[in-house]
């Protein structure tokens, strides 16, 4: 059997997929990666998988060059003739899906992994694209298997008719390495919170730099850092300029993007997110196997990792005040951020294990078949 997993970035295929593309491989299975070629391409070549560069714009609306970019999709699948593809993230679901049907491939399985800008910004013309890309998940999604990370974004789906009951698999998240991601003791210093994600507004880095604010001027020991890269393909996106301005403010340190991530999460004690919508964020999965307490908001994605007062605390999306009430509650209670990692883990390996969800996702590819 061949597969081809097609996703906007070389990085989301080596962060989120690779694992259940060894899984695959294990079974006896070809799989071939699709995404436009970045620092991660040579990576997955090494660990023995065939790439195939795709160059798209995420952001580009012309009618001309998006009917190209399908056309180009179409060419690749006619010549590769795959049993199966699995596509990630928006435009790849859509025109991967487009593109699929006309070739007649059997199978075709679609994740989405978060709703994205166009579901959640709320000016006119995001609006106005949003009946668009609607109408365009419509003629995507049916006959296809879809992978929902929550059961929020399924009910929504199902709600507005881009999917049913049927085609409808909900798998929390892509699952991790609980043995990779294994607790370890923070530093005795000074209490360390950290926001790990891609600079964007919709991640409530806005808000979490409004927190640290209320803190720092409590004259709380406490150091906030932000870490991740700015995404220029994201209209969401905090400029180069916000970022420095507010590192030079002194409330954040921002450490742009951290390849060692667990090495990250070591050194910190808290990990927040205050996002706006989720699919279901694998650093929160990651942080809880590494036992650390959570904050982060109480909406879809989010709120399923963390068990309320157990495992961390869940605030209202946009309210910095209720995020540095939570944030300072485990800054000063160094037993309660202990007892709350060990549950953490506990939860994670119970619910966000890499062989429970490669399992699922199999199961979804057999029910594809």
């Amino acid at each position: 059997m061949k597969a081809i997993f097609f996703a906007n970035t070389d990085w989301y295929l080596f962060n989120f997929r690779l694992d259940f593309a060894k899984f695959l491989q294990e079974k006896g299975w070809e799989v071939v990666l699709m995404a436009p070629e970045g620092e991660h391409t040579d990576r997955m070549i090494q660990e023995g998988f065939r790439f195939i560069p795709f160059n798209f714009s995420r952001k580009g609306i012309n009618p001309l060059t998006e009917r190209n970019t399908i056309a180009r999709i179409t060419r690749i699948y006619q010549q590769e003739k795959p049993d199966l593809v699995h596509h990630f993230t928006v435009k790849c679901v859509i025109y991967g899906s487009i593109a699929a049907k006309r070739c007649g491939i059997p199978s075709i399985i679609n994740s989405i992994t978060g709703l994205g800008f166009v579901f959640l910004d709320t000016k006119p013309f995001t609006r106005l694209l949003r009946k668009v890309v609607s109408a365009l998940y419509r003629k995507a999604l049916a006959g296809t298997q879809v992978i929902f990370e929550n059961p929020d974004d399924a009910a929504l789906f199902q709600e507005i008719g881009l999917s049913d009951d049927e085609n409808s698999n909900i798998i929390l998240g892509t699952g991790i390495d609980t043995d990779v991601f294994h607790p370890i003791a923070p530093p005795d210093s000074t209490p360390l919170t950290i926001l790990p994600a891609r600079m964007l507004w919709d991640k409530g880095v806005g808000d979490f730099v409004k927190a640290a604010e209320i803190l720092k001027n409590k004259e709380l020991d406490c150091r906030f850092a932000l870490v991740g890269r700015k995404d220029d393909g994201n209209p969401n996106s905090i400029s180069y300029e916000q970022l420095t301005q507010w590192q030079k403010e002194g409330f954040v340190e921002w450490w742009g993007w951290q390849e060692d991530i667990i090495t990250v999460i070591s050194i910190c004690d808290i990990v927040c997110l205050p996002s706006y919508r989720e699919g279901l964020p694998k650093i929160l999965i990651e942080a809880a196997a590494c036992a650390r307490p959570i904050v982060t908001t109480n909406v879809p994605g989010c709120r399923e990792v963390v068990a309320e007062g157990v495992t961390g605390f869940l605030v209202p999306p946009k309210d910095p005040k209720s995020l540095a009430y939570a944030l300072e509650k485990l800054i000063r209670s160094p037993e309660m951020r202990k007892e709350m990692g060990i549950a953490s883990r506990k939860r994670a390996i119970n619910l966000f294990s890499t062989n429970r969800v490669n399992t699922e996702i199999y199961a979804v590819y057999q029910k594809a078949r």
